[in-house]
């Protein structure tokens, strides 16, 4: 076994272990957790800002794509951490909103419903993937390992940014759909 290699097994390793805790609380979150009633009415707010994080998260993320292929490399850097922070703050914003508000229920029937449960579906499954990827593709970055850093990145990159984008129209068909 190489150095390079097992000093990035205990790194692998927490994240991972990071990225299991936190689907197990998200899980419990969502479906053990019951939303005190006495909260039903504070931060409504929070909904819509986690569509805007999401977008800006986005946005920062086809931003930095964009400044890699022209090479400029601290300007990618600014703009995956800025999706980075975005993400971060989206995720404590998700967690506020469930934890006093509970789970949505799309009203919508028929066809709609399925589009609108397709998209949740995968956005959801593809979240689950998504944050031991980030982490990983961040660590290999910030710790120099720049070639397992683009390996990853070329996976990483259109699974966080299909999860961003995907949670702005799940908002979007949840605050548009008719009651």
């Amino acid at each position: 076994m190489h150095v390079a290699e097992s000093s990035t097994h205990k790194p692998i390793a927490a994240i991972l272990t990071i990225s299991a805790a936190a689907i197990v609380f998200l899980l419990w979150l969502l479906y053990v957790h019951h939303a005190p009633p006495e909260f039903a009415d504070r931060l409504r707010f929070l909904p819509a800002l986690n569509a805007v994080l999401n977008g800006l998260s986005a946005t920062a993320l086809v931003a930095g794509f964009a400044l890699i292929l022209r090479r400029k490399i601290a300007a990618h850097r600014a703009s995956m951490i800025t999706a980075f922070v975005f993400s971060s703050i989206f995720v404590a914003s998700y967690i506020t909103n469930h934890a006093l508000h509970g789970d949505s229920r799309y009203p919508g029937h028929g066809m709609i419903r399925t589009v609108y449960l397709l998209i949740l579906l995968t956005h959801v499954l593809l979240s689950v993937v998504a944050l031991p990827m980030v982490l990983t593709t961040f660590f290999f970055s910030l710790s120099g390992r720049i070639p397992q850093h683009r390996k990853i990145a070329r996976f990483t990159f259109p699974i966080w940014l299909y999860v961003s984008v995907t949670g702005v129209v799940v908002y979007f068909m949840l605050s548009t759909a008719v009651r």
